[in-house]
């Protein structure tokens, strides 16, 4: 992991909560992880509250639309990637067996995004800039945006797609296949993660999950608890690279945190 903050194409520039309950989530954030908020409408009663660290974007959070309601779509964060055209993104992760959930659409002086899954049915989105580049927080920082992983059912078929749609390269471990971690490289730098999904884990779809730095991650995964969170994964030990845990919100939606210890990547 790495401390930079200057967004590159190929990396993660941006993540956003869709949640049930903006003003629960607030509350949850605001006293685990020390962000602060301001509310931007994107028209009547519909805020779009970005999510600030040290007065610096760090995402973003809203309430689910009324049409991922209908489909009964839970909370949960989103994974941007920065790309240099999205349309032409699209094209191509379609024709290596994606699917365009949703877009393109403008966000008028800021950009061109899209909602894509990839082929093993992982959700996330890419960003065009066109006057926002993404996050600028310091990923040294406590509470700021820092890592995306992707949990999924076949990391061979996955990684195929992404190294071939981002030109990312791979860099696997080598411990068994089932236990294997593998990091995702963008311009010689590690920028995220992917690994396979566990069978004692249940029946989790394949997914993103997206880390934020953390100060002390066994204080914060209890203050969490205390704030109504669920701990999936308790605080592990990664050794050389840190301490984490695997926490859900209490609107449900799902993300990481992580004590750094080891050397920037």
């Amino acid at each position: 992991m790495t401390e930079s903050n200057r967004k590159r194409i190929g990396d993660f520039c941006w993540t956003e909560l869709a949640t049930t309950d903006t003003d629960k989530a607030k509350k949850f954030y605001a006293e685990v992880l020390g962000w602060t908020f301001e509310d931007l409408m994107m028209g009547p009663d519909m805020p779009y509250i970005m999510i600030k660290v040290d007065g610096h974007e760090n995402g973003a959070m809203y309430t689910l639309m009324e049409e991922q309601r209908k489909h009964n779509i839970p909370s949960h964060w989103l994974t941007y990637v920065l790309v240099k055209d999205t349309d032409a993104t699209i094209k191509k992760a379609e024709e290596l067996g994606g699917t365009k959930m949703m877009g393109p659409h403008d966000v008028p002086e800021k950009g061109r995004m899209a909602i894509l899954q990839d082929n093993t049915k992982a959700t996330f989105a890419v960003w065009e800039a066109k006057g926002q580049a993404g996050v600028v927080v310091p990923q040294n920082l406590h509470g700021a945006f820092c890592w995306s992983e992707l949990n999924t059912d076949n990391t061979e078929i996955a990684g195929k797609f992404y190294t071939e749609l981002f030109n990312w390269k791979l860099k696997a471990d080598s411990g068994p296949s089932e236990l294997r971690y593998t990091e995702l490289i963008n311009d010689q730098r590690a920028i995220g993660g992917m690994m396979a999904i566990k069978k004692e884990w249940g029946p989790v779809p394949p997914h993103w999950n997206n880390y934020f730095t953390d100060d002390d991650c066994d204080v914060t995964a209890k203050k969490a608890e205390t704030a109504g969170a669920k701990t999936l994964v308790p605080p592990t030990t990664i050794e050389n690279v840190g301490r984490f845990a695997v926490l859900e919100d209490p609107t449900g939606g799902q993300f990481s945190i992580i004590k750094l210890t080891g050397p920037s990547r």
